[in-house]
């Protein structure tokens, strides 16, 4: 009996890992649009923040409503039901593009979002119970260790599909001829139109896989007034805390590193660059791309692939550290490293600002999996309305990102990333908590 609940477990966490891979993929996707649409709808940072502020509210409006979907329906119609919402938001884009219709943009935002918040609430308890309660932390990591591998790959796609055409202001548009202006316009819709179609036609095809699979049945349905009690607990709602820093953090620095390193100038440093332009062309020929003669938006944007790609070998590596040491150590450790590297970074110029900055992603690797199993730590039958609450912590990648982009209107972005560092400082707090605990 044990062989076979333990190959059904198994079986369930490779299917759940496509889940994380894909939410992954397209979080970061939408930060690839960010800069696009600021050069379409000539938006200053903080009114291009609405675009993260619209998907990540969703987070909040969607966490305790999911929570109590899936508990009327199932994980397994709920994930169905997470997946077809996100291929709505997806097609949504197709009008938005069309019309030139930044609204619509965000409505679609907000409805992808949707779908992600659904397949959230259910994704991380139901890997974090698929075992026993020590070996959580470690599960979630090699879990969002895949989820990270979407999101390496997902800035590759965006520099080189959506970022990879010059954009025209109003005033170039206004002199085209209408035919000019039509073929601009349709071309232009298409750069983001196309991948968007593609990726909702790919989650459609995912829901059906879903349908005809069986997932094992690991958590009874949850006790009332489960909301209540978890609302007392403080350590939860310190984590809670702690996600809503995290993404916040990571969401702001993520979303910025193409207009940061474009600040910086770093075009014409990486251009002139042998070993730089190398590593741009090598990434860039898996899609058979080159930059020889290239946007200078989506030259940097390829370097994004190793913000992301950091978190992935982070939480391959977590997955380790976690065993062997406690996660609450683990966190602050990290913690402690990203401050680092955010001080390197606004401290320095040029090559040596860039790597420093995009090095956060490696730290910031191991702490939304161990942030969240920590918080769940000896909740029993309350775990499922905990990932509710948790989840919509989430919203901080709304909130945070939007301050962060208005001080970078008002000050600049050496003084926009004490915000984060500040975040971090948190989050070291509470590693710190959290190990003495253990």
């Amino acid at each position: 009996m044990k062989a076979t609940t333990d190959k059904s477990y198994k079986s369930a966490f490779i299917f759940l890992t496509t889940l994380f891979f894909l939410w992954g993929f397209i979080t970061v996707l939408v930060d690839s649009l960010v800069p696009r649409l600021k050069d379409v709808f000539e938006m200053s940072y903080a009114k291009t923040v609405l675009v993260q502020f619209a998907f990540f509210v969703a987070f909040f409006v969607f966490s305790l409503p999911a929570g109590f979907i899936l508990s009327k329906i199932g994980y397994k119609k709920g994930i169905i039901l997470g997946l077809l919402t996100m291929a709505l938001g997806c097609l949504l884009f197709y009008p938005a593009a069309s019309y030139r219709a930044f609204p619509v943009f965000l409505i679609g935002y907000f409805t992808l979002a949707g779908g992600i918040t659904i397949l959230q609430v259910a994704a991380n308890p139901y890997v974090a119970l698929l075992g026993s309660e020590d070996g959580a932390s470690s599960r979630l990591n090699l879990s969002q260790a895949f989820n990270s591998l979407g999101t390496t790959i997902a800035p590759v796609v965006g520099a080189l599909f959506l970022l990879s055409d010059s954009v025209k202001t109003s005033t170039e548009i206004a002199i085209l001829s209408k035919v000019e202006k039509k073929e601009y316009y349709i071309s232009e819709a298409a750069t983001v139109q196309t991948p968007f179609i593609l990726i909702a036609f790919s989650i459609a095809i995912l829901a059906l896989i879903f349908a005809f699979i069986k997932l094992p049945k690991v958590m009874e349905e949850s006790p009332k007034g489960g909301y209540v009690t978890l609302l007392k607990n403080k350590l939860m709602l310190m984590g809670a805390l702690g996600i809503f820093v995290y993404v916040g953090a990571e969401v702001s620095i993520g979303s910025f590193l193409v207009n940061y390193f474009s600040e910086m100038n770093l075009s014409v440093i990486v251009a002139e660059n042998e070993t730089m332009m190398d590593i741009a062309n090598t990434i860039a020929s898996l899609f058979n791309k080159t930059f020889t003669d290239s946007d200078p938006k989506s030259l940097l944007g390829i370097f994004v692939i190793f913000y992301w790609g950091g978190a992935m070998i982070g939480r391959f590596v977590g997955a380790y550290l976690t065993k062997i040491m406690t996660p609450g150590k683990v966190l602050t450790i990290f913690a402690s490293l990203a401050i680092t590297m955010i001080l390197i970074s606004i401290n320095t110029t040029g090559l040596i600002s860039m790597w420093s900055i995009l090095a956060v992603g490696l730290f910031n690797s191991i702490m939304f999996p161990t942030i969240f199993t920590l918080s769940l730590e000896g909740l029993g039958d309350l775990k499922a309305q905990a990932s509710g609450l948790l989840c919509m912590a989430i919203v901080g990648g709304a909130i945070i990102p939007f301050i962060f982009g208005s001080l970078i209107d008002s000050f600049g972005f050496k003084t926009a990333f004490v915000l984060t560092i500040l975040c971090y400082g948190y989050i070291l707090f509470y590693g710190r908590i959290k190990a003495k605990k253990n």
